[in-house]
């Protein structure tokens, strides 16, 4: 891509001069995605005393931010643009993005929340990187209105490391915004959002019997590092982009943040994970189970509860040393696990108790508890060049494909890559993050068919 009209715009833009945004101009190798909670007019609180005083009443003030949003991207020019808290209920919002991203080369797709939220998704990708092979817009309806947009590009770029014509160069992009955690009982909700994400990736990729690809998966997690969602998605092999460039580990949670919510907290909730097709991944469905057990432990031990002390609990009134099928319902419920609109379902349930069940008698004797997944769900770490577990099919051959390496990442406003957040920045209440990545060549499992 040329450079042409980069170093023309002024101001605090043409003074950011980062190594991600050198990189994505200056490496004909690499590609860059930026993701961004733009936040909607519609939700943007002009007077904290007055919470009915939105910015959308106010066209020269939502006009005007807007703008400044659109210049930073257009300077920018990543290769990959994924927004949410799109105002897409607005036309003449609509039409601005359409424009000014369609002028500087993009291809738009824009999706809106159910039930008339007013807000959704835009993801844009450029022409000069990819072409579009397919757009398909998950709906949860049933899922807190929230939505997901999934993009299967391939990769246009003449990278140097893939150029012979036996290399698959296609990749899914992914982006959503997940429910925010209002309080313990949408934890649920939330794991079983990105879950259905997962579900329908796999699914995609099955349907039209495509080998593993590498996965770009963006957006607003409304959930940290210390989430039960953040260490589902690892045990499905993804890493978080961010860390990786900076070489964090699972547990650096303060070293940055992304966002500062309604109720005043700064913290970081804004993700691009990354998973490459030669990564480890469990079986979906074995990693929504433990997900859930750990969620389990996780209630019993904020209620200060020993190994001891829990299995008591969920014995309950017993006669024998063991706990019933009842006990464990009557304990999911006074967890918050079920009996909420956003509980586990009774087939859920049943799933959850036939694996804890381990021979298979009826009852978890002090043993299955201690030892299984009750209070010891199993885990696993990402492991590299181990093909998908998850695909249901006998491994033929294997293919070469294209994958990627984390090259480097930002967050802006700067201060948020150190865990502050500054008063004087107004563009959003969410930061910027853009990634940017080189392709590699990796072999990847290629299934029968």
């Amino acid at each position: 891509m040329g450079r042409k009209n980069r170093g023309t715009t002024k101001g605090r833009v043409s003074r950011l001069g980062t190594y991600a945004i050198a990189s994505s101009i200056d490496e004909p190798n690499s590609i860059s995605c930026t993701t961004f909670n733009i936040l909607a007019p519609i939700y943007k609180r002009l007077n904290h005393e007055d919470q009915s005083c939105r910015e959308s009443d106010y066209k020269a003030n939502w006009l005007s931010r807007n703008n400044r949003i659109l210049d930073w991207l257009l300077f920018e020019r990543s290769s990959i643009i994924c927004l949410q808290e799109f105002w897409v209920g607005n036309e003449e919002l609509v039409g601005m993005y359409d424009k000014r991203l369609g002028d500087a080369g993009y291809n738009n797709f824009k999706l809106a929340r159910t039930n008339n939220r007013g807000d959704g998704l835009l993801t844009a990708v450029h022409k000069d990187y990819f072409k579009v092979i397919a757009h398909r817009e998950l709906l949860f309806n049933d899922f807190g209105d929230r939505v997901a947009q999934l993009l299967h590009v391939e990769l246009i770029a003449p990278f140097a490391q893939c150029r012979t014509n036996n290399v698959r160069q296609e990749m899914l992009i992914v982006n959503t915004h997940l429910l925010f955690p209002h309080d313990s009982s949408f934890s649920m909700e939330r794991l079983r959002q990105v879950y259905k994400i997962l579900q329908y990736v796999d699914s995609y990729q099955k349907e039209n019997k495509l080998n593993p690809l590498p996965i770009i998966l963006c957006g607003d997690w409304n959930g940290s590092k210390r989430g039960h969602i953040y260490k589902f998605l690892r045990s499905q092999g993804f890493v978080s982009s961010y860390d990786t460039a900076h070489q964090y580990t699972d547990t650096d949670a303060q070293k940055w943040v992304s966002h500062r919510n309604h109720r005043g907290n700064i913290c970081g909730v804004d993700f691009i994970w990354l998973l490459n097709p030669n990564s480890y991944r469990k079986l979906l469905k074995t990693s929504w189970r433990n997900a859930i057990f750990s969620m389990f432990k996780y209630q019993l031990r904020r209620a200060s509860l020993t190994e001891k002390d829990a299995f008591a609990f969920l014995k309950a009134d017993s006669d024998g040393d063991y706990i019933t099928y009842a006990g464990f319902c009557e304990a999911l419920r006074q967890l918050n696990l079920i009996g909420q609109c956003y509980g586990l379902s009774a087939e859920e349930i049943n799933d959850l108790w036939l694996q804890a069940d381990i021979d298979e008698n009826g009852v978890l004797d002090y043993n299955e508890f201690q030892q299984h997944r009750v209070w010891n769900p199993s885990r696993s770490e990402p492991r590299d060049g181990i093909c998908d577990e998850s695909w249901d099919g006998i491994v033929s051959d294997t293919e070469e494909t294209i994958g990627f390496s984390v090259k480097n990442a930002v967050l802006f406003p700067t201060e948020a890559e150190k865990g502050t957040w500054p008063e004087d920045y107004s563009l959003s209440d969410h930061a910027k993050l853009t990634v940017v990545f080189s392709p590699v060549r990796m072999l990847c499992c290629q299934l029968s068919r």
